[in-house]
């Protein structure tokens, strides 16, 4: 099979499509033949060696992807439209993914759509409603709302009832986070004062943060009384610290958010958020933005557009022409 891989850690430049063997799924798997894979920044990470999980070199990246099941296993019949995260693996035309990892698809999803809903949909539902614990009418700050995830927290905010405020860096990408569910858009530059004017001096109960950098003490002082600010990564390449005693001078609170750990520290979980969904995705409550779309042959390129922060919306591989 073809498969896009890393051979160096020096960047998306590196990725190679190579000839590789077919997986041979183990008894807990489900062998997937690939249609989609989505494209998400732990993959430029992973081009560098700057994610926490560095599979020995070459490796086939790939958190996400869509297909068919190609064998009878894990609950699933041969011929059945599946998601599933692989974690890595999945920029390839075939892949092996454990089965608590693949999730059934509401009849007429495309699955171009299908394969950008796990990561980030499944992030941003543990982010808001296990970690933040979020209410209707509370109000949301989301940083790079354009962005997957950013407009899966959007998406789902809205779909909670609560307010959502996007931070954005364009008008264009305002524009995304506008159709994402954003109530108010609000660019980068500035975005504290903008907050304290639409929340009347308030804040924000929560703030939805994977860029971190320059912007994490601004973000702190949007809080509302008992607001929490999680922590989904550094997109801004700086990992900022935090002086505690604001926390306890306003009583708020900042929550790291690690998805994929809890997940492997509780395997049932991830089904259960994806069934929570389905009603959402069946009634179009959320449903993911799709931006470019790139052959395999270019997986590089496809990850180069996220390294450059181009991306407004899901970028997607389309595996087999």
């Amino acid at each position: 099979m073809r498969a896009a891989v890393i051979t160096a850690l020096t960047g998306p430049d590196a990725v190679e499509v190579q000839e590789r063997p077919e997986p041979v799924p183990e008894s807990h798997q489900v062998l997937i033949d690939v249609e989609y894979a989505g494209v998400a920044f732990p993959d430029v990470l992973q081009t560098r060696g700057l994610y926490q999980r560095r599979p020995d070199l070459p490796f086939t990246p790939g958190w996400e992807v869509s297909g068919v099941v190609r064998a009878d296993a894990g609950g699933f019949r041969a011929g059945d439209r599946v998601a599933a995260m692989p974690i890595t693996g999945g920029l390839a035309e075939s892949v092996a993914v454990d089965g608590h990892m693949v999730f059934p698809l509401p009849d007429g999803l495309p699955l171009d759509k299908a394969a950008a809903l796990p990561l980030n949909y499944l992030t941003a539902h543990f982010a808001l409603t296990r970690r933040a614990q979020l209410r209707r009418d509370e109000t949301v700050l989301v940083h790079g709302a354009a962005g997957g995830l950013g407009t899966a927290a959007c998406q789902l905010a809205a779909a909670c009832g609560a307010r959502v405020i996007a931070v954005v860096s364009t008008p264009e990408k305002g524009e995304v986070a506008r159709a994402a569910g954003a109530h108010d858009v609000v660019p980068v530059d500035g975005f504290r004062d903008e907050v304290r004017r639409l929340t009347g001096g308030v804040g924000v109960h929560v703030i939805v943060d994977p860029v971190g950098g320059d912007r994490f003490t601004d973000s702190l002082r949007s809080l509302a009384r008992e607001g929490r600010l999680l922590v989904l990564g550094f997109t801004g390449g700086e990992i900022p610290t935090v002086k505690v005693n604001r926390l306890l001078l306003t009583n708020t609170s900042v929550l790291g958010v690690a998805s994929a750990e809890f997940w492997s520290d509780e395997p049932d979980h991830p089904g259960r958020q994806w069934r929570e969904l389905v009603p959402l995705i069946e009634s179009g409550a959320i449903d993911p933005p799709i931006g470019p779309v790139f052959p395999l042959e270019d997986a590089a390129g496809a990850i180069r557009e996220l390294d450059e922060r181009r991306a407004a919306g899901r970028v997607l591989i389309r595996t087999r022409s």
